[in-house]
């Protein structure tokens, strides 16, 4: 008897599913973009490129598409575009080029790992013009692995490209940082995010509530990768899914449910503000990400406090109706009261992770700040 075994079909996850395929996609990186591109255009690019940000800012994608515009065989003189069409172009987006090498540092960080990739640099590309090396997570590496790696890039072969991409980079040695193109990776705002939501939930056939994706947005703190992950998780839920089940989903609470806790501060009400987090934690809610959201919204509220001017800072985190809220909320309070809440609430979260009671601390600082 023959035995044959399927292989499920696995759906991909969102943010791989929608990676950008184009530069012009690429999500509030322009300073970064333009000079890449610039260069390609030119056919004058670096042979090395250091990418470092924040996670989920596209700097692994933005280094993919290096690799894929600078070997594209059908690219036009003095453009930067990869066609996205030919072989090149379809192996990288498949994830399958020979000629493409990724390493994640985090994991394979040792001088052997290193030793084995310059072997393979000496070798040159088998189906392309160049042969590109992605090295994640760099500042991962041993001390070892980086002076093996700064050997390489001291001299080169015509034939590779680096591009190393890192979280930390004040951890990557001087003598790396030198022997590269060094680019910084911003956080992108909230706006940008949730237009890069609903252009996913458009391409998905899906219609969420603008309340939900203002959520997730302010959730992913910067990282559209992350946002895309939670879209996912949302996205699973069904057509039926609605703003209190995805608060339910992600774990944490929404600007409104602090809004109102904050409110009950206002109004010395600690019934209020007791009842609300004990809500807030039978909902499901790690108790440490609610009082992360009260310290974002009392630093806002002083930033606010300072001059309303900064409101174009807190205007890249929150929406438009959400910052009009908090302006008002702000007139509420003087500059000592939010500095107290703030250094209240800050001890509440240190003393949390030894509370028995993982609320407990919370309920000290409303009674204190309160009573004060």
């Amino acid at each position: 008897m023959l035995w044959c075994s399927i292989i499920p079909y696995m759906p991909l996850v969102l943010y791989r599913k929608h990676r950008p395929q184009s530069f012009k996609d690429i999500v509030g990186q322009e300073h970064v973009v333009r000079t890449v591109t610039s260069a390609i255009a030119a056919n004058d690019f670096a042979h090395s490129y250091l990418f470092a940000g924040p996670r989920g800012t596209g700097k692994t994608t933005l280094a993919r598409l290096v690799a894929k515009a600078i070997n594209c065989e059908r690219r036009a003189v003095g453009q930067y575009e990869p066609c996205g069409k030919c072989n090149s172009c379809d192996e990288i987006s498949r994830g399958v080029a020979v000629d493409l090498i990724e390493m994640d540092a985090a994991s394979n960080r040792g001088i052997d790992e290193i030793r084995q990739l310059k072997e393979g640099i000496r070798f040159t590309p088998t189906r392309t013009k160049y042969k590109v090396f992605i090295i994640d997570e760099v500042h991962m590496l041993t001390k070892e692995a980086f002076n093996a790696l700064l050997k390489t890039l001291e001299e080169p072969p015509a034939h590779a490209v680096f591009v190393l991409a890192t979280t930390e980079i004040n951890k990557v040695i001087p003598t790396i940082i030198s022997r590269s193109q060094k680019f910084e990776f911003r956080k992108l705002f909230h706006k940008e995010i949730r237009d890069r939501l609903l252009l996913v939930t458009k391409r998905e056939g899906k219609s969420v509530d603008s309340k939900i994706l203002d959520l997730v947005a302010s959730r992913a703190a910067g990282s559209v990768r992350d946002a895309e992950s939670m879209l996912g998780q949302i996205l699973s839920l069904g057509d039926s899914a609605e703003f209190e089940d995805a608060q339910f989903l992600l774990g944490c609470t929404g600007f409104e449910t602090i809004s109102r806790f904050v409110e009950s501060l206002t109004s010395g009400n600690k019934k209020e503000a007791i009842m609300l987090v004990s809500k807030v934690v039978e909902k499901g809610v790690d108790p440490d990400q609610f009082i992360k959201g009260v310290l974002g919204y009392v630093r806002w509220m002083m930033f606010l406090k300072i001059d309303k001017g900064l409101g174009e800072i807190v205007g890249r985190e929150i929406s438009k109706d959400e910052l009009t809220q908090l302006e008002t909320h702000t007139l509420q309070f003087e500059m000592p009261q939010l500095q107290k809440t703030a250094e209240l609430f800050l001890t509440a979260s240190n003393n949390m992770k030894y509370s028995p009671i993982p609320e407990l601390p919370i309920e000290m600082a409303i009674v204190e700040l309160l009573e004060s």
